[in-house]
């Protein structure tokens, strides 16, 4: 079947890439997938897929029906939101929409979800089990995952397997990563409490602004001697919102970032250790706090025997020395966990950087993708469906 998948995927690269652009061009908030969605379902209908449209509020799956009698399903996920980026790549199909941009490369996810989808419709009659394409929405704020699932999107199924675009793997390869992928999310917000005063005056008030530049600082520095290196944490404050004018010293400031880390024991005693700094800080000052810590989401870690399989299907469809064994997992978070906590799963880094040039990173306005990766996507993808209904172990 190999030599078949490769045949089609070729052959479709002309549409899948404008498929993607046309996804560039149109992107679409978390939650706001709506003519993404409809777009989607209409190419999968074209290919005679079953397709079952509002699930996970804007999301959507398409199955494809096997002709044998495995009894197994299994599902292919990709997602389908862009970031609120004001893109700056130049492109002739750069994002239409202002301040809204594929910036993690999530129209390269859809598009080969879809493009896997197309070559596998050519070969149902060879797949023994269905295949469900899962595109879900709102992942880029970490809900999306828990919508699908609520709405029964993992309904009979037994394994799934996805992908993530990696700018610094060439285009043409992948990346294999056994155990974690990524951290585990968590959310933080904190609100210093001060006491207003006149700018002249500032001994006469407690500046929650000082105080929060002291917490954040405090965190950040706490970090290297009060939690072990071989854990590592990554505590970032990426909002921070108070004070009403120049000449007042403000009495409230809220802090708002996350915490991640890649050890379910860590991130156990994270709440009670962001605590207890901020309670340091804000008692030798003078000032109060309100704390909220919220469990987002957890690593991915990938299931074994998947993980695998999708290096033996890259490495027999791209050949060798175009499958790298990622030695280190990443500290980004992905809600594609959720899903492993119902099913066993695997995700692989599909390379997409350009050979000759600058790759810009993740959600970077100048983000783009060489878009040979597609065809490696697509290939890894459809290859790995039936390399999974050759085995019977997973």
């Amino acid at each position: 079947m190999l030599t078949e998948i490769k045949q089609i995927a070729e052959e479709l690269m002309p549409r899948l890439k404008e498929i993607r652009r046309h996804l560039h061009s149109h992107p679409e908030l978390s939650g706001q997938e709506h003519l993404t969605a409809i777009f989607v379902a209409g190419v999968l209908s074209s290919y005679e897929l079953h397709v079952q449209e509002n699930v996970g509020k804007t999301g959507l799956f398409g199955e494809l029906q096997g002709q044998g009698t495995d009894s197994r399903q299994l599902a292919i996920r990709v997602d389908m939101d862009a970031l609120p980026i004001h893109e700056q790549t130049g492109l002739e199909f750069a994002s239409k929409v202002p301040g809204v941009m594929h910036a993690c490369g999530h129209d390269v996810h859809t598009t080969v979800g879809l493009g896997t989808a197309m070559v596998l419709s050519h070969l149902k009659e060879q797949i023994p089990g269905n295949v469900r394409f899962i595109f879900q929405p709102a992942e880029e704020i970490g809900q999306g995952a828990m919508w699908m699932i609520k709405n029964k999107a993992l309904e009979n199924v037994s394994a799934i397997l996805s992908l993530h675009v990696f700018p610094t793997i060439p285009a043409g390869s992948v990346g294999i990563r056994y155990g974690s992928l990524t951290a585990s999310l968590d959310s933080v917000e904190i609100t210093i409490i001060g006491q207003a005063a006149d700018a002249g005056n500032p001994k006469q008030g407690v500046d929650a602004i000082w105080v929060a530049s002291q917490v954040i600082i405090s965190l950040q520095q706490a970090i290297s001697r009060m939690q072990d290196p071989q854990r590592p944490v990554v505590l970032t404050i990426g909002k921070i919102r108070g004070g009403y004018n120049s000449n007042t010293i403000a009495d409230r400031v809220k802090l708002v970032g996350t915490a991640r880390t890649l050890h379910p024991e860590v991130r156990a005693r994270l709440a009670e250790w962001v605590e207890q700094v901020v309670a340091g800080v804000c008692h030798a000052y003078g000032a109060e706090y309100e704390l909220h810590y919220h469990h987002s989401m957890p690593s991915v870690v990938n299931y074994p025997e998947l993980t695998q399989l999708l290096e033996r299907a890259a490495t027999e469809a791209l050949g060798n020395d175009y499958v790298q064994v990622l030695p280190d997992p990443s500290l980004g978070s992905e809600d594609f966990a959720e899903y492993l906590n119902y099913v066993p799963g695997a995700m692989f880094r599909l390379g997409v950087g350009y050979k000759d040039k600058y790759n810009y990173p993740l959600h970077h306005p100048k983000f783009d993708v060489d878009e040979t990766s597609i065809l490696a996507g697509v290939m890894t993808l459809a290859y790995s469906v039936c390399q999974y209904f050759q085995g019977k172990h997973i």
